[in-house]
């Protein structure tokens, strides 16, 4: 102490005081553990530089036009995004507290992916573990779990077991009976331990159970919250507007 050092100068000092930097708390992986591991996930999928750019402060309503009306429900585009924003500003603000899942769905290209990082900003911000794949992505990895061996086969747990997972873009990928399976099982264990899962689609609800099962859509129906979006294409208005 008389040279300026703390007293505590010769105690060892762990990045993580919770598990002393092993990794496991007891026989059970700790939570700095896990992050590390979708940590690393999330550097292989380059989603952090994205969310530099899409996140809530970087939202804009200016896309969607109160003329734009959904003949189905009689909400404009507007009245959609709006509702939408809210639902997923809850889905952050209740995380800690209550269990939630999200089906975004609706037209092409009018906001479900950017909501979807919207999300996954905040509750990185906030130290959860989030996990985001496209379907393509997802049934490629879960394939290459269930038919590698050994220490090729690559882990499946955090998938099932971090606090957020994110599929993107459900129904762009080859169906068939495994990705169906594979659906219901992720679906279906995530829903067992409590753990939140959002999904983004273009499919329509009367197609889903057709592309998948009627069980995965049961499970989905009763689990998570419908929002839908409608629109025109953003991607294409930003062309006519010079990429602003």
């Amino acid at each position: 102490k008389a040279h300026g050092l703390p007293a505590n100068y010769l105690e060892l000092h762990y990045q993580c005081p919770d598990c002393k930097d092993t990794g496991y708390i007891g026989t059970h992986k700790c939570h700095c553990f896990k992050k590390a591991i979708v940590d690393y996930l999330y550097t292989q999928s380059n989603l952090k530089d994205i969310l530099d750019k899409e996140n809530f402060s970087t939202c804009s309503l200016s896309y969607y036009s109160r003329n734009h009306i959904d003949p189905l429900t009689g909400r404009s585009s507007l009245e959609s995004m709006e509702t939408a924003l809210n639902v997923c500003h809850n889905f952050v603000d209740t995380f800690s507290k209550e269990f939630h899942n999200i089906l975004l769905y609706g037209d092409t290209g009018v906001g479900k992916t950017f909501l979807s990082h919207c999300i996954a900003h905040d509750l990185l911000d906030s130290a959860h573990c989030v996990l985001y794949f496209s379907s393509f992505e997802l049934f490629d990895f879960l394939a290459g779990s269930a038919f590698s061996r050994g220490n090729d086969a690559p882990d499946d747990e955090p998938i099932f077991d971090c606090d957020l997972l994110i599929i993107d873009d459900l129904g762009t990928e080859l169906t068939n009976s495994f990705v169906s399976s594979q659906l219901f099982l992720c679906i279906n264990e995530r829903i067992m331990r409590k753990k939140s899962t959002i999904i983004s689609t273009n499919l329509k609800l009367e197609d889903f159970s057709a592309t998948y099962s009627e069980r995965t859509f049961s499970r989905i129906a009763s689990n998570y919250q419908m929002t839908k979006l409608v629109g025109k294409d953003i991607r294409i208005q930003k062309i006519f507007l010079g990429g602003k």
